[in-house]
């Protein structure tokens, strides 16, 4: 014979959710119908600089040139798709903004400003020494990826630019 087990007084019946989505989506609807926007007068006034020294840059003025890397031995799977994203990413704007790009290896680039073998900091040493106008924007060794982008940059100026 199966026992029944008596409910305890305390114990409340479960709750059913199955009607909160169209719980939700009244009320929802209620608010977009009763929610009135009024005017006000601002309290701030927000007032925008004027760019005044804002000149349109031709298309053919532009060219977008990328540091075109590989994947270095013991880098994990994740690391390098993300970055393979991120790439595709890059390329897929400029295609779409039809903007010329232009791949530089490290080694050419690198080789250029003599800096094959060296520490990651010496790219930021380099570039403050043949720009010293960059020294505020370099001062910290994190800065070291923006003084790469910066002798990339050189490097494809000076060399792939006379070309043309």
């Amino acid at each position: 014979m199966a026992k029944f087990n008596k409910k305890k007084s305390g114990d409340l019946p479960a709750i059913s959710t199955a009607s909160l989505p169209d719980i939700v989506f009244m009320l929802l609807f209620f608010f977009m119908v009763a929610t009135v926007m009024r005017d006000s007068t601002l309290m701030v006034q927000n007032t925008l600089p004027a760019a005044d020294q804002i000149q349109k840059l031709d298309k053919k003025d532009i060219k977008v040139v990328i540091e075109q890397v590989a994947a270095m031995p013991g880098q994990g799977v994740t690391s390098m798709f993300n970055f393979g994203q991120s790439f595709g990413i890059l390329k897929g704007i400029c295609s779409a903004m039809q903007l010329p790009m232009y791949f530089v290896r490290p080694a050419k680039w690198k080789k250029y400003f003599n800096l094959i073998n060296t520490e990651k900091d010496a790219s930021r040493t380099r570039t403050i020494e043949i720009f010293p106008y960059f020294s505020s924007q370099l001062s910290r060794k994190k800065d070291s990826n923006k003084a790469d982008a910066i002798l990339i940059a050189s490097f494809y100026y000076e060399t792939y630019n006379t070309e043309e």
